[in-house]
């Protein structure tokens, strides 16, 4: 009697890894509804606004690893935030495979907000995005 499963898969030529497509549901902003399917660049857009919109840890319905960790950057230094902020986001969204990496990181201080500015390079091409920190 056999303890473990037996298969009549041969493995011994590697596996073949396909890129399954990233069509998912469009979330339309103007109506808070979900309205139709989207896929390529504007399914990854949406799912960098998702990423960087969701905290990390908080939601049970998220993985742990999905999601921005904002949590200790209110009422910090300015530089603290900047520097912590680049790679917070860099961790947040380098969980999707479609996403390359960020590039041109900036940001600026005005009053008591610090804005980031970035571009988000993806399989289909660059995104520029912004995020804002309350910083009292």
């Amino acid at each position: 009697m056999a303890v473990l499963p037996e298969s009549n898969i041969n493995l011994s030529n590697g596996v073949e890894f396909v890129q399954q497509p990233s069509l998912t549901w469009y979330i339309d902003k103007n109506t808070n509804r979900i309205q139709g399917e989207i896929s390529g660049a504007d399914a990854v857009a949406q799912a960098v606004d998702i990423i960087l919109n969701v905290e990390r840890f908080r939601w049970q319905i998220y993985s742990p690893n999905s999601g921005m960790q904002w949590d200790g950057l209110i009422g910090q230094d300015p530089g603290y935030v900047a520097s912590e902020l680049q790679r917070r986001i860099t961790d947040a969204l380098s969980v999707d495979d479609r996403i390359r990496g960020i590039s041109d990181f900036s940001y600026s201080v005005s009053g008591n907000t610090l804005t980031a500015s970035f571009t988000v390079n993806t399989v289909y091409g660059s995104k520029q995005t912004t995020v804002e920190v309350n910083i009292t």
